[in-house]
């Protein structure tokens, strides 16, 4: 680590002191500084690097545990219809553990009891309506008779 970090100094320490050489010739003070603010530097990005290989490794071990714990939950899931009809007296053979996931298209839906009921329709609320408006039914005009008188 330490040797990147001097390395890293030196190329920032060379590449200022070849843009500054263009302006023209530096004082030994201020080619000391350069070289002092260039270790500064490589320190900085050395503990920024350093702290973003922490922060992932965290978050490796972060998904690495939230992995273990969906399988564990699957797992429990499994074992639980197995106990539950062992506490009710009944003899059941194992159940075996379910590799991968039926098609829905030859399955036919269960309902199961966690759903949720369908929804209740809300009455609206609503102003009472008046009487609905019929559209007048046709009548047949009354035939006229013509008195011939």
């Amino acid at each position: 680590m330490k040797t990147k970090k001097k390395s890293l100094a030196v190329e920032i320490a060379s590449s200022i002191e070849t843009k500054l050489t263009e302006v023209g010739e530096q004082s030994k003070k201020v080619k000391k500084a350069i070289e002092k603010s260039a270790s500064k530097l490589a320190d900085r990005i050395s503990k920024l690097f350093k702290k973003e290989e922490e922060k992932k490794k965290k978050q490796l071990a972060k998904a690495k545990k939230k992995a273990d714990q969906k399988t564990k939950k699957v797992a429990k899931k499994l074992k639980k219809p197995v106990v539950k009809a062992t506490d009710n007296g009944q003899s059941t053979a194992p159940v075996p553990a379910k590799e991968a996931p039926q098609p829905k298209a030859a399955t036919t839906p269960k309902p199961s009891a966690k759903t949720a009921p369908a929804p209740v329709a809300k009455p609206t609320t609503t102003r009472p309506t008046s009487t609905t408006r019929k559209a007048p039914t046709p009548q047949a005009a009354p035939e006229t008779t013509t008195s011939e008188s």
